[in-house]
């Protein structure tokens, strides 16, 4: 009778260990399962925290402690330590701490690490670390950096952005945006777009392959520059080779680009002229300034034959009135062109040469420009 009892009390003593074990040890399960409810956790899956999860196609789960995979998708109704590996979507309801990667798309609260989405990372809260998207991530403030194949929307970035076609920020960023198409921003650091750019305040190089706009920009780099606090001006001049040109010139205190529609009056063929570049002002005074600018300028007759001219200008500039500037000076030019009409507007080269199998004569020569700039 006693031997029974021993017995009773060991397989009593073993239960009672093994349910203080099982207890100890409900947050570190491990978790494996084809898709919820068929797993090891069974219908109790959304009420477990796990060590690790692995799941054909979907696994759920309360949280999730170390690794998480699934062929399909990861659902976690709190917060996910560790790494959550998806073939197709992470969804986190609370934060994300360290590595999500999915080849779709990634949804949590918060989230402090790297995530990792072949289409899109959208944040309800704030990201400290790093989003990487084949095409959209969007957040409620990011300090780390965003990269995405298409657009990133956020309210406030301490960091960077770069996107294949847009950057959205409703108020600051301190590091720079660049973009193919668009860059929008309150407050930034620099901007770099394919297209253009539009800040309130930069505080940095905003640099766009057509036109920037914002109310403070001191060095933008652009075709057009619509800044508030910069200048605009409306000019005409002529060269050594009768090219006559109105530009619109618009910039911040510093750097400014050039647009320029005109004529050549020396050529028969060859007259229509067209001219892009930028320009800085320098030794500003009251009364004079130093412009340097480098352009393109293009002689068309819209039929066979190509004139282009690459020059670097050093002009001074004196301020007659507030509104009307006298400008002229120096050029070093570079020439390429395929007519003789282009090779002869230019009577002494400093060096020339001929390239190509259509033999385009090349050449390089001493210039000067003059001009009146109508400053508003």
């Amino acid at each position: 009778m006693m031997y029974y009892k021993n017995i009773s009390l060991a397989l009593l003593l073993a239960l009672t260990s093994y349910t203080t074990d099982a207890q100890h040890l409900k947050r570190d399960k491990i978790h494996f399962g084809f898709i919820y409810p068929l797993s090891t956790n069974g219908i109790d899956a959304p009420a477990d925290t796990n060590h690790l999860s692995i799941h054909a196609i979907a696994g759920v789960s309360a949280a999730e402690d170390g690794v998480s995979i699934a062929g399909i998708s990861n659902v976690v109704k709190g917060y996910a330590k560790g790494v959550q590996v998806a073939g197709f979507s992470n969804h986190i309801g609370a934060e994300s701490k360290g590595l999500l990667i999915t080849g779709f798309s990634n949804t949590y609260k918060h989230a402090d690490g790297l995530q990792f989405a072949g289409f899109t990372n959208i944040s309800a809260g704030k990201v400290r670390g790093a989003q990487f998207a084949g095409f959209l991530n969007t957040s409620k403030g990011n300090t780390g950096a965003q990269f995405a194949g298409f657009a990133n929307i956020s309210p406030e970035v301490t960091g960077s952005q770069f996107a294949g076609f847009a950057n959205i920020v409703k108020d600051t960023v301190t590091g720079p945006q660049i973009a193919g198409f668009i860059n929008i921003a309150d407050s930034v650091g620099s901007q770099f777009a394919g297209f253009i750019n539009v800040a309130r305040k930069v505080k940095g190089v905003q640099a766009a392959g057509f036109i920037n706009i914002a109310d403070s920009s001191d060095f933008p780099i652009g075709i057009i520059n619509i800044i508030k606090s910069g200048e605009k001006s409306l000019s005409f001049s002529t060269d050594d080779q009768l090219n006559t040109l109105a530009s619109f010139r618009s910039g911040g205190k510093i750097l400014y680009g050039i647009i320029g529609l005109g004529y050549n009056f020396e050529n028969k063929d060859e007259v229509y002229a067209f001219e892009l570049g930028f320009g800085a002002h320098f030794f500003r005074t009251r009364y004079f300034r130093l412009n340097v600018e480098l352009s393109s300028l293009c002689l068309e007759s819209f039929k066979a034959g190509e004139y282009f001219k690459n020059s670097l200008k050093v002009l001074p500039a004196i301020k007659i009135s507030k509104h009307i500037e006298l400008y002229g000076g120096a050029s070093i030019n570079y020439v390429n062109t395929n007519t003789p009409e282009g090779r002869n507007l230019t009577k002494s080269y400093i060096h020339s040469w001929n390239t190509g199998y259509s033999r385009n004569f090349n050449g390089l020569y001493l210039g000067y420009t003059g001009g009146i700039n109508f400053i508003f």
